[in-house]
């Protein structure tokens, strides 16, 4: 399984449609390619209930380990990332909800009172939803309840749906709303994830091609020594390691539609199918060829 991103690693996956805005999935990490799915973000807001396991979850510049029973509320457009932990499977309920859902009309006052109030605040990007709050719990119950409504839907199933998540919504409104004014203001967008996402996304439009250093460096006004200590430290790898990791990632559909291991190489940016053998061997424990007679599995 793959995460399907924009260039500007937007995910573009759809969440619901206009009409029902919501997206209820049971995923499990394991079933991501390499285990993990690449930095992205979108416009939903996203409910996660770890249902066994656990997982690494990456928001923003915050990192969290989430286990069986508790969750995560992911706030719009925050950067996030996912990765198994210690080899361990996990699967988990991703709830996905367009802010619209909410507050319907726009500039009415549930949305620029409730809504905006919280999307709108940079420092409330994440909260992880823990076993020892009880609302935090409240906020789980809820997320089972509307597993189990998407297993078997009632007649009222997206009114039902909806009033769950208004629920969610004012628990987590009156618990940001509660904190020190100080804890309230916006700051300042923070520069070092406004340069990552421009970072990674110039690397994402430019794979296909030789990306040098020099060049990555420029496209955020960085110097190279610097920006490899950057990238390095919020990513976890180097750029020409999160390269290699991209292609691979990105060969994969090509190889899962029956392209030829040649033709695919080309596609993503290898400059030899040898080479490209070599470098998905290191990832998938495999070579191109067996992964396609394994039908991608």
């Amino acid at each position: 399984m793959q995460i399907n991103i924009e260039k500007n690693q937007k995910e573009i996956k759809a969440h619901g449609n206009y009409e029902f805005p919501v997206g209820i999935n049971v995923e499990a990490i394991q079933a991501y390619e390499q285990g993990a799915f690449l930095w992205h973000w979108h416009p939903e807001i996203e409910l996660t209930w770890v249902m066994s396991g656990e997982i690494e979850y990456h928001v923003n510049d915050r990192r969290y380990i989430l286990r069986e029973g508790e969750g995560l509320f992911g706030n719009s457009n925050t950067l996030h990332s996912g990765y198994m932990k210690d080899g361990q499977e996990c699967v988990y309920l991703s709830v996905t909800f367009h802010p619209r859902f909410l507050y319907g009309y726009e500039n009415s006052v549930l949305q620029t009172k409730y809504v905006d109030f919280i999307t709108a605040n940079d420092m409330w990007h994440s909260l992880k939803l823990e076993k020892h709050m009880a609302w935090h719990q409240e906020i789980i119950d809820s997320l089972r309840k509307i597993y189990k409504l998407s297993e078997r839907p009632p007649a009222d199933y997206e009114l039902e749906v909806h009033m769950l998540l208004l629920g969610i919504w004012q628990k987590l409104y009156r618990f940001f709303h509660s904190l020190p004014e100080r804890e309230q203001k916006p700051k300042k967008s923070q520069k070092h994830l406004e340069r990552l996402k421009e970072l990674i996304s110039y690397i994402q439009e430019n794979y296909r091609h030789e990306i040098t250093l020099d060049e990555a460096a420029r496209c955020v006004n960085i110097c190279k020594s610097e920006c490899c200590r950057f990238f390095k430290k919020h990513m976890g790898m180097t750029i020409m390691e999160y390269i290699l990791f991209l292609r691979i990632q990105n060969s994969l559909s090509y190889l899962k539609e029956g392209e030829s291991v040649t033709r695919t190489a080309g596609l993503v940016g290898f400059s030899s199918p040898a080479y490209f053998g070599q470098i998905f061997k290191r990832y998938m424990k495999c070579t191109p060829r067996e992964y396609q007679k394994s039908g991608g599995e």
